[in-house]
């Protein structure tokens, strides 16, 4: 390891420790200030205390990932403003999550003491086979989704400082699990608003040492204009490839993927769980929406401006090409600020999986259906979710939470030891599985009083069976994304099994999520 590899190394050890430090502090002083909301709402929803600021920090820090630092500036390198143009969606999620589901879901899970989307979904629904089926393909996506999110940590701290794939892995790990499992909710959304204005920063320190590398502005548009045709919304890639996903249908549909169903993605909704007041809201949706598109253009933009800076090796391999840049073209404290802002990402993404997973089954189906069974007597009975969590149930249960985010944490670095190749596409698989399983039932729930525990069902084996069989078969109609083809059937399912619905909603549920 040469002396700017541990320099850069000492950086990043000395962000993470610290950013496990303040977690956890904080998660405790939260914990004896709010002391009377019980384990439960504390550990899982942080007392539902976040502000402004950290309500829009947190929902963007857990919606960035290695993808958005790693693996789509690492694409735009070789497709050029087309991935530019794909990211600018992105800008409106913050705005559109909290907007259409923020203040809403905030007050029914309110009534309901809900602290995961499931306990939302077992109340509107009413239904033990909803709760579980959404409690299984929650964690199954989430695993996935944290594959990713492990190996791009990784493959970060293995390019800039030398490490073994095995030893950056094992330490990304280990700092990730130990402040997520032992701070909690809380700790996650302080280390999330930390996180939010590190990525900020790191986005500008690239923008500006990529353009100076490549010899300003008119150097690098010159060359890129000379070596790569596609760059400038053609849809080609590198020295003119053709490639199939830089296509019309498919980036519109891109648009979906990473646009409109966000609103279907369960670690983005439950943020809206946790805030203190509707001007925090409102706060939160402009902070939101200004912070997400500094992040996502400027990432983005950077990585198209990159592409002088990148031999063919790099383009080949887009998880690298952003750590190689800025290894070689950005001196000692700009790299460790910089890689500060991906490695942010991936932890903030990895803690709000970790925490959400932990809580689903733990508080869905271990208390629910394994624990004490009036607590199934009591969801028949109509009361809340939370009635009969006992004071003995909930303190195993803060044990429990403790080992079971570390195992959860163990089995993901276990699969992220030999994962497939391109980070990115493991992410958007892992998305649009979650947006086809959550997409209609949490909307549809929200806002049509006839959907039912059948059109939840229905919507979730039609919708979740069509994306992956699509995804699994390659196959792209008029070259539209699988997951506009997943969300269409489920929506169609969903809809039609809730016409079929003759019977109103009971009056418990009308009062409670209506």
């Amino acid at each position: 390891m040469t002396g700017r590899q541990t320099a850069i190394l000492c950086i990043l050890l000395g962000y993470m420790a610290l950013n496990a430090v303040i977690g956890v502090w904080m998660s405790h002083q939260s914990a004896k200030k709010n002391a009377e909301s019980g384990f439960i709402q504390n550990y899982f929803v942080g007392g539902r205390t976040m502000g402004g600021v950290v309500l829009a920090m947190t929902l963007i820090a857990t919606y960035t990932s290695a993808s958005s630092f790693l693996g789509g500036p690492g694409l735009a390198a070789s497709w050029g403003l087309t991935q530019s143009w794909v990211a600018a969606i992105q800008i409106g999620t913050a705005f559109l999550t909290l907007g259409v589901v923020g203040k809403k879901l905030g007050m029914i899970s309110r009534r309901i003491k809900a602290v995961t989307i499931s306990d939302y979904l077992r109340a509107r629904y009413k239904s033990p086979a909803v709760d579980i089926l959404c409690s299984i393909m929650l964690v199954v996506f989430f695993i996935t989704q944290m594959i990713a999110q492990f190996k791009g940590g990784a493959t970060l701290l293995q390019t800039v400082t030398g490490l073994s794939y095995i030893s950056a892995l094992m330490l990304f790990a280990a700092i990730v699990i130990v402040y997520t499992a032992f701070g909690g909710f809380k700790a996650v959304v302080i280390t999330d608003t930390i996180q939010g204005f590190i990525m900020a920063c790191g986005t500008f320190l690239l923008l500006f040492f990529v353009i100076r590398a490549g010899g300003g502005m008119e150097n690098i548009l010159e060359f890129n204009a000379a070596n790569n045709p596609g760059w400038d919304l053609i849809g080609k890639g590198a020295y003119g490839a053709d490639i199939a996903a830089l296509r019309p249908g498919y980036l519109i549909s891109f648009w979906v993927l990473v646009g409109v169903g966000v609103l279907g993605l369960p670690q983005t909704a439950v943020r809206s769980m946790g805030f203190k007041d509707t001007e925090s809201l409102h706060k939160a949706m402009i902070w939101g929406t200004v912070v997400v598109g500094i992040l996502m253009i400027g990432m983005h933009f950077a990585g198209t401006l990159a592409f002088p800076l990148a031999g063919e090796e790099q383009l080949a391999n887009t998880d690298s090409l952003i750590p190689y840049v800025v290894n070689k073209y950005m001196p000692v404290w700009a790299a460790g600020l910089f890689l500060a802002a991906p490695l942010a990402a991936v932890m903030s993404t990895v803690d709000s999986l970790l925490i959400l997973a932990s809580a689903t089954i733990l508080k869905n189906l271990y208390v629910t259906y394994i624990a004490k069974k009036d607590v199934v007597d009591a969801v028949r009975a109509d009361q809340s979710v939370d009635a009969s969590v006992s004071e003995d149930t909930e303190k195993k249960m803060k044990y429990g939470s403790f080992a079971l985010t570390a195992v959860i944490g163990i089995i993901v670095f276990l699969f992220a030891m030999n994962p497939p190749s391109i980070l990115v596409w493991i992410n958007l698989f892992a998305m649009g599985g979650l947006e086809a399983t959550f997409f209609w039932p949490l909307i549809g729930g929200l806002y049509w009083k006839k959907g039912n525990a059948t059109a939840c069902i229905a919507s979730i084996i039609c919708g979740v069976g069509t994306f992956v069989f699509f995804n699994l078969n390659k196959i792209a109609p008029f070259g539209i994304h699988e997951i506009v083809l997943g969300l269409l059937v489920g929506g169609i399912a969903y809809f039609i099994a809730g016409s079929l619905n003759k019977k109103g909603l009971d009056q418990d549920v009308l009062e409670k999520c209506f």
